[in-house]
């Protein structure tokens, strides 16, 4: 089974594909409503070997309807998908989201 999933952050990076999924994958910019960023400090040594970033940003829920996350969505197998849950550190947990092209999602948020 295929599923989509919306990334604005490393995720995105050719280098963090790579070595998650082995392949570079192709995606479509959207965005994600009423979410805003925060930086997250990364400590997990596998992550920060593979993004080269000493923080990542982390997805939060706004009360703002005006504020938005821009970012791209990925169409990715089951296996990828538990090689992007593999890649996220503690802090987040990944939910299913209506991105703004009124297609359904995943992404990492704060827990």
């Amino acid at each position: 089974m295929n599923h989509l999933l919306f990334s604005y952050g490393t995720l995105q990076l050719k280098k963090v594909q790579m070595e998650s999924f082995g392949r570079l994958l192709e995606g479509l910019p959207d965005q994600i409503k009423a979410y805003r960023l925060e930086d997250l400090p990364i400590q997990d040594e596998m992550v920060l070997l593979r993004s080269g970033l000493a923080s990542h940003p982390i997805a939060v829920p706004s009360l703002n309807d005006e504020d938005f996350i821009s970012g791209t969505v990925f169409e990715i197998t089951d296996e990828e998908l538990a090689q992007s849950d593999a890649y996220e550190v503690s802090d987040y947990k990944r939910v299913e989201v209506l991105l703004a092209s009124g297609k359904k999602a995943w992404i990492y948020v704060k827990k």
